[in-house]
């Protein structure tokens, strides 16, 4: 059986993950001793021997939902969200300070990969909404990618996960080059999932046991506050905006 939690995982959280998943394999009874690591993430979800894994909410609602199960969602506590929701922080260099999203229209836009809910589908689904889009398209392969590529200047503007942007900004020395634009409406958090078939009940029973068994520094480190059971509608009725190869050099499809 596979055991994967590696949405939030980063040297500074590793100990925390570990201690996580341990606290959940007691409750279980059953599991693998460790978390795997290194793997490419679709492989981990489609497998039939997941036994755990966290997922973005737009692999999910796009090629996940009926291949897996959903366990439960996490609440983060993160600010500005209801319980067990997120959001997409859009981020520019510090010099760009006090600059309204409306100066970024047609700039150059990290994204961390096209199957993102807080990298993409937010981000644009935001700027549609206000007549706004991005000009060149930068693919990073990660938000902390996305992040340094703005710090760096190779980017105008990005966006990143609420809960990453934090960890960014608590770990990575270049966050002080960076700077907060606004922030996206919320959708549902990243949800644990499990293979098709396997009883989701009880996963959900030990990661919340687990949670509040988890001492407080772990718990901190993971800003762990709960657990929810937010239901497959609320994460299948999230809009899907079109996708890089659908949009033009210039960041604009003239049908959108």
């Amino acid at each position: 059986m596979i055991a994967h939690l590696g949405m939030y995982d980063r040297p500074e959280t590793a100990g925390a993950n570990d201690a996580f998943w341990s606290a959940i394999q007691a409750q279980l009874g059953f599991g693998p001793d460790t978390l795997t690591r290194g793997a490419d993430f679709w492989q981990v979800w489609q497998s039939p021997d997941l036994l755990l894994s966290q997922t973005c909410g737009m692999p999910y609602r796009t090629r996940l939902y009926s291949e897996v199960q959903l366990v439960g969602s996490p609440d983060y506590g993160l600010p500005g969200c209801p319980p067990g929701h997120y959001n997409s922080v859009l981020i520019a260099h510090k010099s760009r300070e006090g600059d309204a999203l409306s100066k970024f229209d047609g700039q150059r836009f990290a994204y961390n990969e096209s199957l993102s809910q807080s990298g993409w589908a937010a981000p644009i689904t935001h700027l549609r909404s206000r007549h706004l889009m991005p000009g060149e398209l930068v693919e990073s392969g990660g938000h902390q990618a996305s992040a340094r590529a703005v710090a760096e200047g190779r980017a105008d503007f990005a966006g990143l996960d609420a809960l990453t942007w934090e960890l960014i900004q608590r770990y990575d020395s270049f966050a002080a080059d960076l700077v907060e634009i606004t922030r996206t409406d919320p959708t549902p958090v990243l949800p644990y999932i499990t293979a098709m078939g396997r009883d989701a009940r009880p996963l959900f029973t030990a990661i919340k046991t687990a949670i509040s068994d988890l001492p407080d520094t772990y718990r901190d480190t993971l800003r762990l506050k709960g657990l929810l059971a937010i239901p497959a509608s609320d994460y299948l009725a999230v809009p899907t905006p079109v996708g890089p190869a659908l949009m033009t050099h210039q960041g604009r499809d003239p049908s959108l």
